[in-house]
Formats: C-alpha cells, sequence, structure tokens
C-alpha cells in the first residue's frame, strides 16, 4: 500500500480545503493518476477548482510499467512511459494540484459531499469526485512475467504489437480479448501463436471464424503456460499440453514477445455500492460524458472504458470529466 503523505506545493491555494481533524474539506477530489487522473488535475486546477489527487497504489498507472510509448501524440521520438508520466505529473503540479501519496479504501457517496477514506484513517469530504483509478490487466501468476516485464511480456497488444513487427509472438486466453489481441498481432506479425487452455474458446462466434481464418494465427489447444525463458528478453515459451492427462507433454516454442490476453480487471471495488457497472465492473457513464448515476461523481480512463484502453483516449475522458465537475459545481452555486 502506498505511503500517505503530501507533496510539497507552494503555489497552490491553501484556504481553499480544511483540515478538521481526520476530516478534510475540498472542493475536486481526483482518485487515481495516470493519463486520465492528470489531464482532469491539469483542467481542474486551471478552472480554479483547486483539486486534490491521491495517485493510488500505483503512482502514473499502468504506463508506469511500459518501456517505450510511441503513439501517444507530441512524443515524435517516442518516451518511455514512467518519463511521460513524469511530465503529466510536473504539469499538474504546476497549475496547483496538490498531489498527495495514498489510496482510497472505502468510499460513501450516499449524500453529497462525499467521504472517502484514504488509507483507511483519513477521511476527505468532496463536494465532487472524479474516479481514475483505471483497472488491472490479469496476469497468469508466473514469475517469468515479472521478471520480463517490459522485455517481452505485455498485456497490450495495440501499446505494444509495433515493437514486434515481422517476429512470431504468443497470445494466452480464449475470449474476445485473447482473439482480438491475436487478429491485431497477425497484422503485424509474421506468426501469432495463440494459447487456449481447452478445446473451445470463450469468444464470440464471429471473433472465432475471424481468427480460425487467419492463416498466420496458429491456435495451441489444451496448451497451458508453465514459463518463459531468454537472457534478458523473451525468445521462448515452455508450454504444457494436455496438463493432468496420460498425454501430457512439455512443449517449447520461440517467441519474440509474450501477450496476456485474459482481460483486465477495473478497479471499481469500494465504489459498487453505489455507482452503476457493467457485468464485469467497470463504471458505466452517460454516453459522450464522464457523469456517472450518482450527480457529482464522474469516471474517466479505463476504469470505465472497456473498448480502448489507450493513454490519449485516457487523457481525453480526463479533460471530460474535469469540465463536467467544473459545470456541475458552477450549477450547485
Amino acid at each position: 500500500m502506498a505511503l500517505f503523505g503530501k507533496m510539497e506545493n507552494l503555489d497552490a491555494p491553501q484556504d481553499e480545503n480544511k483540515v478538521m481533524g481526520e476530516t478534510e474539506k475540498v472542493k475536486v477530489l481526483i482518485i487515481g493518476s495516470g493519463p486520465a487522473g492528470y489531464t482532469a488535475a491539469i483542467y481542474a486546477a486551471r478552472a480554479n477548482l483547486n483539486p486534490v489527487m491521491y495517485e493510488g497504489l500505483q503512482p502514473g498507472g499502468q504506463l508506469t510499467t511500459t518501456t517505450e510509448v510511441e503513439n501517444y501524440p507530441g512524443y515524435p521520438e517516442g518516451v518511455t512511459g514512467p518519463e511521460m508520466m513524469e511530465d503529466l505529473k510536473k504539469q499538474a503540479a504546476r497549475f496547483g494540484t496538490d498531489i498527495r501519496f495514498g489510496m482510497a479504501t472505502a468510499a460513501d457517496l450516499s449524500e453529497r459531499p462525499f467521504k472517502i477514506t484514504i488509507d483507511g484513517n483519513k477521511v476527505v469530504e468532496a463536494e465532487a469526485l472524479i474516479i481514475a483509478t483505471g483497472a488491472t490487466a490479469k496476469y497468469l501468476g508466473l514469475p517469468d512475467e515479472t521478471k520480463y516485464a517490459g522485455s517481452g511480456v505485455s498485456a497490450c497488444a495495440t501499446c505494444d504489437g509495433f515493437f514486434y513487427r515481422g517476429k512470431d509472438v504468443a497470445v494466452v486466453g480464449g475470449g474476445d480479448t485473447a482473439l482480438e489481441e491475436a487478429m491485431y498481432l497477425a497484422g503485424l506479425c509474421k506468426k501469432v501463436y495463440l494459447i487456449v487452455r481447452r478445446d473451445v474458446f470463450r469468444a464470440s462466434k464471429v471473433m472465432q471464424d475471424r481468427a480460425l481464418k487467419t492463416p498466420n494465427i496458429e491456435v495451441l489447444w489444451k496448451h497451458q503456460t508453465k514459463g518463459l525463458f531468454g537472457d534478458g528478453v523473451v525468445e521462448g515459451a515452455t508450454l504444457v499440453k494436455n496438463m493432468g492427462t496420460p498425454e501430457e507433454e512439455e512443449v517449447k516454442i520461440a517467441i519474440d514477445g509474450f501477450f496476456l490476453g485474459i482481460g483486465h480487471k477495473p478497479n471499481s471495488d469500494i465504489f459498487a455500492d453505489y455507482i452503476d457497472t457493467n457485468d464485469v465492473g467497470y463504471i458505466q457513464t452517460v454516453p459522450g460524458t464522464s457523469k456517472t448515476n450518482v450527480p457529482g461523481v464522474f469516471a474517466c480512463g479505463d476504469v470505465q472504458d472497456d473498448q480502448y484502453r489507450q493513454a490519449v483516449t485516457a487523457a481525453g475522458s480526463g479533460c471530460m470529466a474535469a469540465i463536467d465537475a467544473e459545470r456541475f459545481l458552477a450549477e450547485q452555486e
């Protein structure tokens, strides 16, 4: 869990946010960082809303685990994920955002001001709340996934597929996400292995048909990943075919990239009692806005986006959330 603390910001107005014991009152509270949270903070700060941001368990969000970002506008030579997040953070702080370490551990959105518990011991009351907590990619839990993170292991084909042009890669999973990743990579890579644990897909019929008709996708039915190998970077994967049966055998494939296609989990649990979500937990917003079913609560970034999950779309939705919050507060006044 992230340590609780306050980042020094001499330019931020101090009279708007009054601390009363263990309860603090703020005008706009942003939960989570990353492109959505930082962009929301930039816009909210420039609108004189004196936003307070808690960065969460992973300051900077998922992009801090990405080695190279080449598809974000404004970086013609590319930039590392951590560098880009640091740029956004500095920009948000420049305009007066009060950026703090800490994680939201509970929420009461039954009435305004909304009450958010930070690190289990402090309550922040907010007139408007922007949720930018993101989503966490699901992993198999193999030690090699951590060992080769950023060196051949990825949970986003759209983000990292470009680096594997003309190479051989593997995608693990049998649902729509995995097949979408595999087909995207098939347009870039020489060969795509699709590692499927069972002997059937879970994906929709139309997705199955497309994947099976793609010539450079090879489906490895009844295979499970045992580990990865390579000297500093992924060079191959060790699989187990027909695990737990008399026909069980170990199989090795040569690959340059290993992509997880088993889905993402939106970080929305603490808001679920109040905020409408879809069947897998993504926060539902009014189409064309960042508004949730609770007036004064807005959601942006991957916590409400199960379609695109890109830095640039997250940033755009963060802009929307700040503008929606500004208009909401103006209406209340």
